[in-house]
């Protein structure tokens, strides 16, 4: 047996080995276990609790603040809304939107009706069970003294603690993988622009957990910086692998719009507002890379020989998504498919290296330089709103981190791009840069750097 001493050294170890060794597993919908209903976890005695204990290892009022506050729990009453009729009328759909799968795989935790315990209920939308993982094998086991998180997760606990599995988790629905994805289809009958980024989307949820010593002690800690930019790469490989599938990357002889900037064809004729980017010309329909320019921005700071690897395979992903189609719309489409899955490749492996690595001070610093200094390249607002949420993300860890005599004024600024971003269909991509420019100046004079 090993010395009280030693096992806290031997569980970091052990910790330290499974984040480096980590294969997430099946998504909660996917998982070949029972679901059993949030019943299971509202006792006040285990996570409904109306205030948070502050004497036990987790705050065992989770089930109240989702049920109050996390608009999951309410995903599934949206498909009895006006809005929701009207999305399956169009579509054509013979069931209600609240027995269709095409709403239900992500409106509500939808398993296989064979894995429905006797006490799961679709009503409860979103579910503990949906995030977490069905329960049927680690209900018991994540309650006993001495079983480790390890072993809750070898039971079917899904990790959302780590931030490559909870990326994934997220972008399955929130942008789409090979077994649920909004297609411009549903967008055309009704649905709203799908919009994403991990860590503000976590921050608004709200998280209904804390991370203190043993919270840390039980499953690691993670920079939020490096959640920010797992994230990135996480949502651009989703996009990507959707380019390089034939069966999703398009809807007859149209490539499948959804993945492409909606406000390129989606503004008044009157609205002048095109500019160039990537030597594209104008009216062709740019791809939706706001997630690609970010982790472009990720890598110029972090790993320049990356960088430049990553932006001659994403120029070429650029040209064949725009390029011409003499030779017909099936080589158009391999053109396609091949550069998709070139960069996806990439993305890949440069995940577990951003997963592992220490983003420090500098780094936030570098990342939020490099974020202003291609502030002009935010031409649509898709790319703007991601540009947004990164300057907050990275903005204010610093801030955290070292604050200073320019703390308020940066904080103004970000609330003021914020505001840019108010109205999508009169978004002024001039006053954005503009506002956007001033922010590396305010990070000049707080860092003394030129």
């Amino acid at each position: 047996m090993p010395s009280l001493y030693l096992r806290p050294l031997l569980f970091a170890w052990s910790l330290m080995w499974s984040l480096l060794t980590f294969a997430a597993p099946p998504l909660p919908h996917q998982a070949p276990a029972v679901s059993q209903g949030n019943i299971n976890c509202a006792s006040s005695t285990c996570h409904g609790s109306i205030t948070p204990w502050h004497d036990t290892n987790v705050l065992q009022n989770e089930y109240t603040t989702w049920s109050m506050y996390d608009k999951h729990s309410q995903a599934y009453k949206v498909l009895f809304n006006d809005e929701s009729k009207r999305i399956v009328k169009n579509l054509g759909l013979k069931q209600p939107a609240h027995e269709a799968n095409l709403c239900l795989d992500c409106h509500a935790h939808n398993p296989q009706p064979k894995l429905r315990g006797e006490r799961f209920l679709m009503s409860e939308g979103v579910s503990c069970e949906g995030c977490h993982g069905p329960s049927e094998k680690w209900l018991k086991s994540h309650t006993v003294p001495g079983v480790t998180h390890a072993q809750n997760v070898a039971n079917g606990l899904y990790p959302t603690s780590n931030p490559v599995a909870q990326a994934k988790l997220c972008n399955s629905c929130h942008v789409g993988d090979e077994s649920r994805f909004v297609t411009h289809r549903i967008m055309g009958a009704g649905h709203p622009r799908m919009s994403f980024e991990l860590n503000t989307f976590i921050k608004i949820e709200p998280p209904h957990y804390r991370v203190d010593s043993d919270y840390i002690m039980r499953k690691g800690n993670v920079q939020p910086i490096r959640s920010w930019a797992v994230g990135q790469l996480t949502t651009a490989k989703s996009m990507l692998d959707t380019l390089a599938d034939s069966k999703r990357n398009h809807d007859g002889i149209f490539p499948e719009l959804v993945l492409f900037d909606c406000h390129a064809c989606h503004h008044p004729m009157s609205n002048k507002r095109w500019s160039s980017r990537n030597a594209m010309p104008p009216g062709v329909v740019r791809l939706n890379d706001s997630s690609l320019l970010m982790v472009q921005a990720i890598l110029q700071a972090t790993d320049t020989a990356a960088a430049k690897q990553f932006n001659t395979l994403n120029m070429q992903l650029q040209m064949a998504t725009t390029g011409n189609t003499t030779k017909g719309s099936q080589a158009a489409f391999s053109r396609v498919e091949e550069t998709a899955k070139n960069l996806s490749k990439l993305v890949t492996e440069l995940l577990p290296k951003i997963e592992k690595s220490n983003l420090d001070q500098s780094k936030l610093q570098d990342i939020f330089m490099v974020l202003v200094k291609t502030g002009p390249s935010y031409t649509d607002y898709a790319g703007a709103e991601q540009a947004y949420m990164a300057i907050a993300n990275v903005g204010n860890l610093m801030l955290e981190s070292s604050p200073g005599g320019a703390s308020e004024q940066l904080k103004k600024s970000i609330d003021r791009l914020k505001k840019e971003l108010a109205n999508e269909d009169t978004f002024a991509h001039k006053n954005f840069v503009e506002e956007y420019s001033k922010l590396g100046q305010l990070m000049q004079d707080k860092n003394g750097r030129k």
